[in-house]
């Protein structure tokens, strides 16, 4: 149970992929400007995260270090992931045509999101400094790429909130559009850097 509860604090809080790591800055800035986009976005990399890391995983595991082939895990990792991608794009627009218009360019983007490449790089690694003295297996790595997703879509959809907000309010000319999603972004990291602390 304790290695649950440092596994779902480790990826949803103290080492969040957006606000700790600062990986997937392009949805988070591009697809935070309504939450229900947003929302999509951070689901469909949730997903693509879980899947990624299921697949790549044991193809790491017992496939490409057995064959010595470990120095090819980039190329491999990115080929499983822009397939994944490729399914759920067309699985989405099938499904949900306005969900697809509404995350427009950025949907195919998260082939090259670094938080979905670096999930499956960091279960393959030394997860020593995150989740304390624990072995990493499957079932862990899975996990952990669950709810990484989940912060990332927490994130997503506390930065979208902000931004319809900020909508309806006067902002000054100069930090109008761009500059004002910076500051309430450096806030939101801020907000977020108090549960590095836990550990």
């Amino acid at each position: 149970m304790a290695t649950l509860i440092a596994i779902v604090l480790a990826a949803v809080l103290t080492n969040n992929f957006i606000t700790v790591r600062t990986y997937g800055i392009c949805p988070f800035l591009g697809v935070s400007k309504k939450t229900s986009s947003a929302l999509g976005m951070g689901v469909a990399v949730t997903v693509v995260m879980t899947l990624a890391t299921a697949v790549t995983y044991p193809i790491y595991e017992y496939v490409m270090v057995p064959l010595n082939f470990a120095f090819l895990e980039i190329i491999v990792f990115i080929f499983i992931i822009a397939s994944l991608v490729q399914m759920l794009e067309m699985i989405i627009r099938r499904l949900s045509p306005s969900l697809y218009n509404a995350m427009g360019v950025y949907l195919p983007l998260i082939t090259t999101n670094c938080a979905v490449l670096g999930v499956c790089e960091l279960v393959i690694g030394d997860m020593s400094s995150i989740i304390g003295d624990v072995a990493m297996n499957y079932g862990w790595a899975v996990l952990y790429a669950l709810f990484a997703g989940l912060g990332f879509t927490l994130i997503m959809v506390i930065m979208s909130g902000m931004r319809e907000k900020m909508n309806r309010v006067k902002v000054a000319k100069y930090l109008n559009g761009f500059p004002i999603s910076m500051v309430m972004a450096s806030f939101i990291c801020m907000a977020f850097m108090v549960f590095t602390y836990i550990a």
